[in-house]
């Protein structure tokens, strides 16, 4: 497991639950996690009832030098930002030729640094619906879902993607399998597009967003957006799909978005995953898209900013 923030430390522990060894590459929470593992706890949305549970890694390491086994499979869930080369952070461990790569990360095309820089190895792409966050070094908040969507890249399925699903399966997590993962990557970032950007212009929980009548018809305008840029694309999502992201929504319990937990911590947001590449599309294809330029703008002016203040 490449990545223990909140994505790879949560899914990283169910898969151990399922029987899987799981080694956690580690760098700012190395210390901890090597001493105390991993604090998972469960909130529930509606009463705050707290379940608590303790993962600790069949082994922990600090860089991927330090892997000396054969990986069955790299599963990636770093945030996807310009200054990670996951290609070249990974290869030392991309040794044997059953080693599949799976990435659980947000946004378009990432999988296609990993399929140039190893084409003899099976890249597997995976989208998380999950409400977590990463609150200490080696403490995760998990306030909701857990599904979880696999595929082989670019298409199909394959026998280590029905094997992953299983174990995720037998932890109690939701997994089914995809033959379009890429179609489910733009359906995935229809959500993300609004949602993640506006929390942090707004200071925003997803309650707060849709409370609002202004910016909840803005939410919907970003989404038919992101429908238009996915349509040239080949995937043909239509607008009913913005009312049901909108209705299961409301029904969550309001949720402080990654983007917004990685800026409030000063941390570097998948600005380009999630809003820089669907906009270079659309700039390519010739789309007008005012409203992602708009966020895509603003967010690069705070990002800038914070670092600035830095």
């Amino acid at each position: 497991m490449v990545g223990s923030g909140a994505v790879g430390s949560f899914y990283g522990a169910h898969l151990a639950q399922a029987g899987a060894e799981v080694t956690m590459l580690c760098r700012s929470d190395y210390a901890v996690v090597k001493r105390d593992g991993i604090t998972i706890v469960s909130i529930d949305p509606t009463t705050a009832a707290r379940q608590t549970r303790q993962f600790r890694p069949y082994r922990v390491i600090d860089h991927i030098g330090a892997y000396a086994d054969t990986a069955d499979v790299i599963l990636v869930a770093l945030k996807v930002l310009p200054e990670i080369d996951t290609a070249a952070l990974i290869a030392p461990a991309v040794q044997a030729q059953h080693t599949r790569i799976l990435l659980l990360q947000n946004g378009i095309d990432v999988e296609k640094p990993l399929a140039a820089a190893f084409p003899q190895h099976e890249i597997l792409s995976g989208l998380a619906f999950v409400c977590l966050n990463r609150v200490a070094a080696g403490m995760i908040h998990h306030l909701g879902y857990g599904r979880v969507t696999l595929g082989r890249y670019p298409t199909g399925s394959s026998v280590i993607a029905q094997r992953l699903a299983e174990l995720f399966q037998a932890s109690a997590i939701p997994a089914q399998l995809s033959p379009q993962i890429g179609r489910d990557r733009w359906q995935k970032l229809i959500w993300n597009a609004p949602f993640n950007p506006l929390s942090v212009l707004g200071n925003a929980t997803t309650h707060d967003i849709l409370r609002c009548a202004d910016s909840a018809r803005l939410a919907a305008e970003i989404m038919a957006e992101v429908i238009t840029i996915a349509q040239t694309e080949g995937h043909l999502f239509g607008p009913e799909l913005i009312a049901k992201n909108l209705e299961d929504t409301r029904n969550m319990a309001p949720y402080r978005t990654s983007m917004l937990v990685d800026h409030q911590s000063g941390r570097p947001m998948e600005i380009d995953a999630i809003l820089g590449r669907p906009l270079r599309i659309a700039q390519e294809k010739g789309l007008k898209v005012p409203r992602l330029a708009t966020l895509h703008a603003l967010l690069q002016l705070l990002s800038h900013a914070v670092t600035t203040r830095r």
